[in-house]
């Protein structure tokens, strides 16, 4: 049976691959299935082994295939956000056809006036998100596609980052035969995927607390202003409690997130935890103990958090909203509202089936690219009749593709057809 209007989101992150496919049916996007396996080749969200970081998304890819039964040819792909930059755009066209009726082109057209010479030589675009049209005089229109008007005029924020940030994941998945149909950087992602009614009208930041990495991201009534990158993450917990109990790292992550609890006022005296340490020791852990450090340290992490805040936005936000795999610690909800004030919230992804908030940005950048499409009017779906019948085997000879030619197929994807 041929699966319509199917989406594959690719989030490729320092401590884990995660891939998600969607369906859109009936305007409604449903979940189809999730993989998630262990990073390598991958620090602080860049990539350091194109070999190692291959591999992991070989994997990741193959389990969701195992679980759908189909090849998965086509993806959209989350690139890094490091040294992103965001720029206020504005452009102007006028609706020449016959009736004066706004067309996909002419949306198109008044996007494309607004990012000339915005771009520098060392500067790729990922996307424009649009903040809103005019038509003539007519102000603050979301969608003016099917409308008359003589002029179009718009508002977005364009977003850029260095051309190997991009180049670097395009030249990976490329050489597997997969192809990138879009780009995303995650904090665009994140925001679409948690975003509620309020938010529409409020300033506030999302903070996306990676193993290694802390992308920390200010909106402005839902659009992204301004990102930065703390280069610490949860992963540090990791190694406190290993240093701590003598422990590997990946005991001392189950013991983390298992175990520990992150506000102590919740962490029990009288649990224990047993665990062989390093030296082939049988240990016990107390609760409180080990919840005493790993809550220190969260708390450390936090501070560092609201110090970026302060620099990006250098005022009080309406909300803070926390996302990520850390944020499934126990009582991390506690945490941030005993630190932070009632302003501060975890996200959730209201999507049956999605309980892990590590893939809040990868289903975001799905609901992005669709949004993208509607703006377009237009459909499409990475799963076709003829993709299960051509993809039997992949190509291998899309390794030698070039730097310029992968850009220039998807980085724009918003003008192309």
């Amino acid at each position: 049976m041929l699966l319509k209007n199917v989406y594959t989101s690719i989030d490729i992150g320092s401590d884990s691959i995660k891939v998600v496919v969607c369906e859109l049916h009936n305007n409604k996007l449903n979940l189809l299935a999730t993989s998630s396996v262990k990073s390598k080749g991958i620090k602080k969200g860049l990539i350091v082994n194109a070999d190692d970081a291959q591999a992991s998304i070989k994997e990741a890819m193959e389990e969701i295939e195992s679980l759908l039964g189909i090849k998965i040819n086509k993806v959209i792909a989350s690139v890094p956000a490091n040294n992103a930059e965001f720029t206020f755009i504005k452009g102007e066209v006028k609706i020449i056809n016959e009736n004066n009726v706004v067309s996909s082109d002419d949306i198109v057209k008044v996007l494309q006036s607004s990012m000339k010479a915005k771009i520098t030589p060392e500067k790729e675009m990922v996307t424009i998100i649009p903040i809103d049209f005019r038509l003539d005089d007519a102000e603050g229109m979301q969608n003016p596609l099917g409308h008359k008007a003589s002029k179009l005029a718009s508002r977005a924020i364009m977003v850029s980052t260095p051309k190997k940030n991009i180049i670097s994941v395009l030249s990976v998945i490329e050489s597997m035969g997969i192809e990138v149909v879009d780009i995303m950087i995650n904090s665009i992602g994140t925001i679409n995927a948690l975003k509620t009614r309020e938010m529409d009208s409020q300033v506030g930041s999302i903070v996306n607390i990676g193993a290694e990495t802390i992308n920390v991201a200010l909106y402005n009534k839902g659009t992204i202003v301004k990102n930065s990158i703390i280069p610490i993450g949860s992963s540090a917990i990791d190694d406190n409690i290993a240093k701590a109990y003598n422990l590997t790292l990946d005991k001392a992550r189950i013991v983390k997130e298992r175990f520990a609890v992150c506000h102590t006022k919740y962490a029990s005296k009288n649990d224990f935890y047993d665990v062989v340490n390093k030296d082939s020791k049988k240990i016990r852990i107390n609760q409180a103990e080990v919840s005493a450090l790993v809550s220190k340290r969260y708390c450390q992490l936090l501070e560092l958090i609201v110090k970026e805040i302060t620099s990006l936005s250098g005022k009080q936000l309406d909300y803070v909203m926390f996302t990520g795999g850390a944020t499934n610690a126990y009582r991390f909800d506690m945490l941030i509202k005993d630190k932070l004030g009632k302003k501060a919230s975890v996200g959730s992804v209201t999507m049956v089936g999605l309980r892990n908030n590590q893939n809040s940005a990868a289903v975001g950048n799905i609901i992005y690219f669709i949004n993208k499409l509607k703006l377009k009017g237009k459909e499409y779906s990475m799963i076709s009749e003829e993709d299960q019948d051509s993809l039997s085997s992949v190509n291998k000879n899309t390794a030698n593709i070039s730097s310029d030619s992968m850009l220039n197929k998807v980085v724009g994807y918003f003008f192309g057809e």
